[in-house]
């Protein structure tokens, strides 16, 4: 694997600028899905944190999607040769706000790329960092750092990693229902053609999950989407999540949070059915 590791590092450096428009359909569909009232979208109105996810999406044609409904590997990700792709974290800075009308610009560079051998095979980190710039802005308004993982398919004698309870007290609590339509319309509005989040058939034969994945960002989307229910005039600074064990369309899942004592700290957890941590997170106000 030592070459191919160094193959894969000389991605590292490589960058792509994407130009979008910030229209205000996106948004009047994600606040249809997410279950917000119906509100007018106006030029002018901020972005909730995280709803540039619905910008800059992947265009690429039918012909180059692969077996799993992602692109074929290579073009601007390194060419990583295993099969299995998820999406492990991400960490942001919210610099300025991003509003309805304006022009856009998202450059993403291959921060870095590692190769370890972990407990069920190799596994391949690729951080890629995004600048998201509004009306030809030298100072970017957002930057985002994306953790993606690649690992190895599942054998039949892997054993998954010991779980790790959810805290048990949270000031913020609410449960959501992840059933196929929520996660089809995730999907559409992000444009993600992974078939693990839609097609039941592919997520347990082929890749050996008992049901269809939670997207990730779904999840740090309504872990946001929490914080904006109970604080809807804060003003968040950072925000980071990580993705510790997969959530599935198969039971009711929940979304915590605790303020911290410092008055700036939010802790933000998603758990399971059966209480286990599903993702961590933290936001920082300013």
């Amino acid at each position: 694997m030592t070459l191919q590791a160094e193959e894969l590092r000389a991605w590292i450096g490589r960058s792509e600028t994407i130009q979008d428009a910030v229209n205000p359909t996106p948004v009047i569909a994600l606040t249809a899905t997410l279950d917000h009232p119906s509100v007018p979208v106006e030029t002018g109105t901020t972005l909730p944190y995280l709803w540039h996810w619905l910008y800059f999406l992947p265009m690429h044609r039918q012909s180059e999607i692969g077996a799993d409904g992602h692109a074929k590997r290579g073009g601007f990700l390194p060419p990583v040769p295993l099969p299995r792709r998820m999406w492990a974290g991400s960490q942001f800075e919210f610099r300025s706000p991003i509003r309805v009308g304006d022009r856009a610009a998202r450059t993403s560079t291959i921060d870095n790329v590692t190769v370890k051998e972990g407990r069920t095979g190799t596994l391949v980190f690729v951080k890629v960092r995004h600048e998201v710039r509004c009306n030809d802005s030298s100072d970017p308004a957002l930057v985002e750092y994306h953790d993606i993982v690649y690992r190895e398919a599942q054998g039949p004698n892997d054993v998954a990693p010991p779980p790790q309870a959810a805290p048990a007290e949270a000031q913020w609590k609410r449960s959501i229902v992840p059933d196929d339509v929520l996660l089809f319309r995730y999907s559409a509005l992000t444009f993600n053609g992974h078939r693990i989040h839609y097609d039941r058939r592919y997520v347990t034969q082929v890749e050996g999950y008992p049901g269809l994945i939670v997207h990730g960002p779904l999840i740090a989307t309504l872990l946001m989407d929490l914080l904006r229910r109970q604080m809807p005039q804060a003003e968040v600074a950072s925000f980071r999540f990580k993705a510790v064990r997969p959530t599935f369309d198969l039971h009711p899942f929940h979304l915590q949070g605790q303020p911290e004592a410092d008055g700036k700290t939010i802790r933000l957890w998603a758990s399971d059915h059966e209480g286990w941590l599903t993702m961590d997170a933290t936001a920082v106000l300013r």
